[in-house]
């Protein structure tokens, strides 16, 4: 009884915190009380430490790692510095510049992982629209909406959807066929309600004036990891394990004769990865005590808009990857895991749009803009994020 009700309270101080981003009063980040609870949960009785081990899904680290330095050095050859002004070079409207940051937002973060191409693109964009003299508030809203939306299509979009492909052991191209069209849906529902809230910096007589800042390209690299992504891709269709695809395609990409390899690692967001670990195991410590099969038999969820529901409203109090992680035991338990596991993935994604605080994604975002001197305040985002929250759902049930 003592262990159950310490598995319950190192749960919620836990989860209360990563919510939350910091503990009043301490200098300690998400990864330090993830990791702080997780060692609780040994301490504590609730876990042994070989069940704390084994609780950690390593394909789901190893994936992010593989990911992490396929992007690292997609950034350093000026990959996405290309792509942002190849979109504002040919755009002579702010609405099809909307249109471009909204499509390389969603679409990048379908194959790359929402989180890094957030924390890539934003000041990327943040540069080219105050170059251009427009209100940058709009467009980078649009790039965590975007980036939560088009990274429902894939298991690599996301985190949560990495976890949920390893739970699920869903293929690949199962997974993308499910929910791709759910991410075109919810991308052109992003580039019409940012378009309708800030109409008047869409309006039909504004005009770009300037040419976007020129970027710098490092071609051979460039040419390698494109080949090297290319074929990362590939093999995600193919079949092949996406944790042994990533892990293979980032080592290749270790060795090289113009970038230093801990550029690479510079890059790698290394208290990400013991994040995800730490929570790994505190959500152990609370499916061994508390989550039991006779606990898990009586609450039902076979009802796919009452899953869909559940998960949303979850994720937007624990946060998406925790929200995954406690209804695991409730979705293995239904008649049709697989088609649930969908449903939870799009769920658990798309809510991550309702405010500021519900993905690392939007943090991200809000946190770079705000270096620039960009100012996100909370309301301004739940404008958009909230209706586009409900209307992308309703559409992923219509869609599944």
């Amino acid at each position: 009884m003592i262990q159950t009700a310490a598995a319950v309270a190192i749960f919620a101080a836990t989860y209360a915190v990563v919510a939350a981003g910091r503990v009043p009063g301490l200098r300690i980040d998400r990864a330090g009380v993830a990791f702080l609870g997780a060692a609780l949960m040994v301490a504590s009785g609730a876990l042994t430490l070989d069940q704390a081990y084994a609780a950690i899904d390593f394909d789901t680290i190893a994936l992010l790692l593989g990911m992490m330095v396929v992007v690292a050095n997609l950034r350093l050859s000026g990959f996405f510095g290309l792509v942002t002004a190849w979109v504002v070079g040919r755009a002579r409207h702010p609405l099809p510049l909307l249109v471009g940051i909204v499509l390389v937002s969603g679409v990048l973060s379908a194959f790359l992982v929402n989180d890094t191409i957030c924390l890539v693109l934003t000041p990327l964009v943040l540069d080219i629209v105050l170059h251009l003299r427009r209100n940058p508030v709009p467009y980078v809203v649009a790039i965590a909406l975007a980036s939560n939306v088009g990274s429902t299509a894939t298991i690599t979009g996301n985190p949560q959807n990495m976890i949920i492909g390893s739970l699920s052991h869903i293929p690949y191209g199962t997974f993308a066929a499910a929910l791709a069209p759910v991410a075109a849906t919810g991308l052109v529902l992003t580039v019409l309600l940012v378009a309708l809230i800030w109409r008047r910096e869409f309006r039909r007589d504004a005009r770009l004036q300037a040419a976007p800042p020129p970027v710098r390209v490092n071609k051979p690299l460039l040419t390698k990891t494109l080949l090297v992504t290319a074929a990362l891709v590939a093999a995600f269709f193919a079949g092949i394990r996406p944790a042994e695809a990533a892990l293979v395609a980032g080592a290749l990409l270790l060795p090289s004769r113009r970038v230093k390899v801990h550029r690479m690692y510079d890059e790698i967001d290394w208290t990400l990865l013991l994040m995800f670990a730490g929570l790994f195991v505190v959500v152990a410590g609370l499916e061994h005590r508390v989550l039991t099969p006779d606990l898990v038999g009586r609450i039902h969820l076979g009802s796919m808009p009452l899953l869909a529901l559940v998960t949303a409203a979850l994720s937007n109090i624990v946060s998406n990857v925790p929200a995954v992680l406690v209804l695991k035991p409730f979705v293995a338990a239904l008649p049709d895991p697989a088609r649930a596991w969908t449903v939870v993935a799009m769920a658990s994604t798309l809510a991550g749009n309702f405010s500021i605080v519900g993905s690392v994604a939007n943090l991200i975002v809000v946190q770079r803009a705000r270096a620039r001197g960009v100012t996100i305040r909370f309301w301004t985002y739940f404008a958009a994020g909230a209706p586009l929250t409900v209307l992308t759902i309703l559409a992923g049930l219509a869609l599944l």
